[in-house]
């Protein structure tokens, strides 16, 4: 297979070289827009077709022309700015980076933000995100998780309807807003995480069908025809995928990928595409002196996606975890309609602290299958977890965030599962201070009959639910302006206070090892069986850490732990007075020290916690 050329338009200055993969034409052509010019391409016997023009300026735009009949952007386009059905620019690469010697945090340091570029900000561009970097360092997080940015239809959208996957989004700001949000990020110690989707294309502007078998029939995803992965054809594209990948981590400094939905993947090869992107990934890293993450979202419950590839795993860096989402959204709000059928048992939480997935071979009701495998085994910093996400909130039918569904101690005692949990903790933007505006599903079609389907199937997507409430228009922009934060709101009231809440955890967990510990054997849990109440006890450093945490919505509960022969004192209590709302309760507090060969009872009020640590003091 041709690997001669990178795929698209590649601009030196003194000429373009364009490459382009296209097996069902005959022949192909680069017709120059701007000054009416169309120059033929060389095809090879791998369908591939490449020609070099000197001369021609950063900006010219171009669309390709394949067998006289259809006039199509790039494949690989870096710029689109006339949207997805215009001609494709020429990029020039050059960017002026000053991040030199930059590398992100591990994962069992990280904290990471995942934040949608178009509601982050009131202008809902890449520029603008810069001005909040100091204050997302300020409460304490050090990776942005963008969501995807790939050229969508519309200037509206969640990104996952992209289909020119190399293009930054123009209305975001494009190639150098990206780059300059990047570089700016790193100045200001923080990585970047970037959210690709490689298991479909959104439904309008894709244009690969004409050029190669980019798709099979042989699979039916809930978006249609699935990538071709493992079909005929499919080296082609999967190298058009990992060179994507490669792409953002080279070409803009990305430090990692979150894979959307893998589990959409449908891919039978003996070499599976996601463990093939991994290992690519991770050798250009090693050959570029970078660290990279690769994590992926699935519901798969799957332990081998982490193994290392010598232990027949498939290499990825970590993995969504949504079961302690759902386990703690169940425990706050008692829903149990759609997937949260599935997590009524709150005996299931302390599981999913020492052994990751809820389901490790039982069956589940909403698979209608045994599910999931164990992976207690399995480093905890290879699981990410969160107590709202995109998916989370957003798949909701008015989008709530968890501040519409539970009180002001719901939310504490949320921030301190995840944060104190042994994964890598992940906030939504906005949750640090309460934020309470919906995140809706948004889209700006242009077609009325794509649009009127997106509305039908996104109503059919809430039958499940069985919500009682007519679903926001997605096609409005009003459904899209009614999701930009509200930052003010942090400067006042319960959002500053719950805000103080989030930037203390935070330190705390970066202020103590046994905190960022993922070793198995770093963790236990006390839970009795029945009840409500648990206690996360963490190692690390010499130290240890015991979280007790009362699930309770109405009323107080107690946990025992036995005497380990040491001392304890209480660091943080949910219902100090100062991390209470002046609302004339009277702040009820847990024991302040237990001594040395006591057993500890804790006595927690409903949704309260405690936060104790080992008292290593001599005698």
């Amino acid at each position: 297979m041709s690997q001669r050329h990178p795929l698209g338009a590649t601009y030196t200055g003194q000429q373009t070289t364009f490459h382009v993969w296209a097996p069902n034409a005959q022949k192909v052509s680069v017709v120059l827009q701007d000054d009416r010019r169309t120059v033929p391409m060389t095809g090879d016997a791998d369908g591939y077709f490449t020609c070099h023009v000197p001369d021609l300026p950063a900006g010219a735009r171009y669309v390709y022309a394949l067998d006289d009949d259809k006039q199509r952007p790039d494949p690989a386009s870096r710029r689109q700015p006339q949207g997805v059905h215009g001609a494709s620019a020429v990029v020039d690469p050059t960017f002026a980076w000053t991040d030199g010697g930059w590398s992100p945090p591990a994962l069992r340091n990280s904290v990471m933000y995942e934040l949608h570029v178009g509601t982050f900000t009131p202008l809902g561009t890449f520029d603008a995100i810069i001005d909040y970097l100091p204050y997302l360092r300020d409460l304490g997080v050090n990776t942005l998780q963008i969501m995807p940015v790939a050229q969508f239809a519309g200037g509206r959208n969640w990104g996952y309807d992209g289909v020119l996957l190399y293009c930054p989004h123009s209305d975001y700001g494009g190639v150098n807003g990206l780059k300059r949000l990047v570089n700016a990020a790193h100045n200001h110690g923080l990585a970047v995480m970037l959210d690709v989707v490689y298991n479909h294309l959104g439904p309008e502007g894709n244009y690969l069908w004409d050029y190669g078998p980019y798709f099979t029939d042989r699979y039916k995803g809930s978006w249609g025809d699935s990538l071709n992965l493992d079909g005929p054809h499919s080296d082609a594209v999967r190298r058009f995928l990992i060179d994507n990948a490669i792409y953002w981590l080279n070409e803009y400094h990305i430090d990692g990928l979150r894979l959307d939905a893998i589990h959409a993947l449908k891919d039978v090869s003996a070499r599976p595409f996601v463990g093939e992107l991994a290992e690519r990934a991770h050798d250009w890293a090693a050959a570029n002196n970078r660290r990279v993450h690769i994590i992926a979202e699935t519901h798969h419950s799957d332990r081998r996606l982490t193994l290392s590839r010598d232990a027949n795993g498939l290499g990825l860096d970590g993995q969504w975890l949504d079961d302690l989402h759902h386990l703690l959204h169940v425990a706050l709000t008692g829903e149990d309609n759609g997937y949260y059928a599935d997590y009524q048992s709150f005996d299931l939480l302390p599981k999913v602290l020492v052994e990751r997935f809820a389901y490790t071979g039982q069956y589940s009701r909403v698979f209608k299958r045994r599910h999931g495998t164990s992976a207690r085994d399995i480093p905890a910093d290879r699981f990410v977890v969160a107590a709202q996400n995109h998916d989370q909130v957003g798949n909701r039918m008015l989008g709530e965030r968890l501040t519409a569904l539970t009180d002001f101690d719901g939310l504490k005692l949320a921030a301190a599962l995840v944060i104190c949990s042994p994964y890598v903790p992940l906030l939504f933007m906005g949750e640090e201070y309460g934020e309470v505006a919906p995140f809706l599903y948004f889209v700006s079609h242009n077609d009325p009959d794509l649009v009127a389907a997106v509305r039908a199937g996104r109503a059919a997507e809430f039958a499940a639910f069985q919500w009682d409430a007519e679903p926001p228009d997605p096609q409005a922009e009003a459904t899209f302006q009614q999701s930009k934060l509200d930052h003010s709101l942090r400067e006042g009231g319960q959002h500053a206070l719950l805000f103080s809440i989030y930037r203390d955890l935070l330190a705390l967990r970066r202020d103590t090892a046994a905190l960022t510990n993922p070793a198995p054997s770093a963790t236990r849990v006390y839970h009795h069986a029945g009840e409500r109440a648990l206690c996360i006890e963490r190692h690390g450093d010499g130290e240890a850490v015991r979280v007790c945490l009362n699930f309770e919505r109405d009323a107080e509960s107690t946990i025992t732990l036995p005497a380990d022969g040491h001392a304890w004192r209480k660091i943080r209590d949910s219902r100090a007075p100062e991390w209470c709302l002046d609302d004339g309760q009277t702040p009820q507090t847990a024991a302040d020290h237990f001594a040395r060969g006591a057993a500890m009872t804790v006595s927690l009020p409903a949704k309260g916690f405690a936060i104790y640590e080992r008292d290593n003091t001599k005698d």
